[in-house]
């Protein structure tokens, strides 16, 4: 670590820098937004668990109980578009804070004694639809916490890190959990993270102004104009595209991982192997690239990774047996080490007055189309089989990554003409 910074580092190193993990971590708010994303992550997916449990147990409803779950997908496109403006409009930490006591909130009041399942089910979707914002005003936040250059990237990496991880400890610990306590204890349990994430935001990061101004017009309407203005820059939506194709196709294994296992014969055990492949070989793609390649070499490797990351999915076609589907799983995973170099691109290209809603239209169709890819990829296998549609998953998805590659290399080197020219 360079002299000049301390365990207390305040001030960002410039751009141009290379840095590593633990200079992020050196950054005091940056710790604070590192445990507040932790302690709201786990909360979430507790949430999520305790409350589909707790719907079957009130319906006796299998899809009653899959609904509940589904609609952690769904509406984060309502937030992200209509709500987007937030993000820029309103001091970040007011708006962080805000979230998460939204969030407690809503928690709580599932846990009221009476509380009909069309009620629960609305406030899962009341969830859904802050969390982008959330995420959204997080990752902008980020930029005035570390900088735009390499810590960003770093300390974007760091919380997908977390979150990949914490699906694999969260699932877990949620289960265990609730042969502990009844599921409306176990939301109780939430609550209180999110409570405690509101704490560490409002007490562990500095006050900021809003980045844009409010201009009059209504909240809705700055949105949509934000996210207008956003993906008429031909840079800003090729990079949008190259985030959020990718998932689509990759999440399929995932979505049909019970009906492959059943298929191989392989029980829970296999099950549960298939499951963590990709976000466990995702988790070590990241690990890997920021802790050992520089920036320039993320950057130069990020194209050629986003057409490579569907690739193995063709190795489905041999109908291989459970440890080749998770080498080929792991490999895919590892792959999702390009959204380090595409980090770095979107944060130059994004305006900053526009950054806000760009990091949330950015979560919100992420979320989106990995909803859609999961529903796409259950249909087909109705029709073609789970294998056919994995490999075929592979096929388009290596197709449209290629595509969208030669257009990210077209618009190579805009980022910072587009940011000066248009002002936007």
């Amino acid at each position: 670590m360079p002299p000049e910074q301390t365990a207390e580092t305040l001030t960002p190193p410039a751009p141009t820098s290379h840095g590593r993990y633990r200079d992020v971590f050196a950054v005091r708010e940056f710790r604070a937004v590192f445990a507040a994303h932790l302690l709201s992550m786990l909360g979430l997916i507790v949430s999520e668990i305790a409350l589909s449990v707790l719907v079957y147990d009130l319906t006796g409803s299998p899809l009653m109980s899959a609904l509940a779950f589904a609609l952690g997908f769904l509406p984060y496109v309502v937030g992200g578009t209509l709500l987007a403006g937030v993000a820029d409009r309103f001091p970040a930490r007011r708006v962080l804070v805000v979230c998460d006591l939204v969030c407690a909130g809503c928690v709580a009041l599932m846990v009221t004694p009476g509380a009909s399942i069309a009620v629960l089910l609305t406030l899962r979707c009341c969830l859904a639809v802050v969390s982008p914002v959330f995420a959204g005003t997080r990752m902008a936040t980020l930029a005035d916490v570390l900088g735009d250059g390499d810590l960003f990237v770093l300390g974007r990496s760091l919380l997908r890190i977390t979150a990949q991880s914490s699906l694999l400890v969260g699932y877990g610990l949620g289960g265990l959990l609730l042969t502990m306590v009844t599921p409306r204890h176990a939301l109780l349990i939430t609550v209180g993270t999110f409570l405690a994430s509101a704490t560490l935001l409002r007490c562990g990061t500095r006050h900021r102004p809003a980045r844009a101004r409010d201009g009059g017009s209504a909240l809705v309407t700055d949105s949509l104009k934000g996210a207008r203005e956003v993906l008429a820059d031909r840079r800003t939506r090729v990079l949008l595209l190259l985030f959020w194709v990718p998932p689509m196709f990759t999440v399929a294994p995932e979505a049909l991982a019970a009906p492959y296992a059943d298929d191989l014969g392989v029980g829970s055990t296999g099950l549960g192997l298939l499951m963590c492949a990709l976000p466990v070989g995702t988790v070590a793609g990241e690990l890997f690239a920021g802790a050992r390649l520089r920036p320039a070499a993320r950057e130069r490797i990020a194209l050629p990774l986003v057409c490579l990351t569907p690739l193995p999915y063709l190795g489905y076609a041999l109908r291989p047996g459970l440890a080749t589907s998770l080498l080929l799983l792991l490999v895919s995973g590892a792959g999702s080490a390009y959204t380090l170099g595409l980090d770095q691109w979107f944060v130059r290209a994004v305006p900053e007055g526009l950054r806000g809603r760009a990091m949330t239209l950015l979560t919100a169709g992420l979320m989106t189309v990995q909803g859609v890819g999961m529903a796409l990829a259950g249909v087909a296998a109705e029709f073609a089989g789970v294998t056919a549609t994995v490999t075929g998953a592979g096929v388009l998805g290596t197709a449209c990554c290629a595509l969208l590659a030669v257009q990210a290399r077209r618009t190579e080197g805009r980022d910072g003409a587009d940011h000066h020219v248009t002002g936007r």
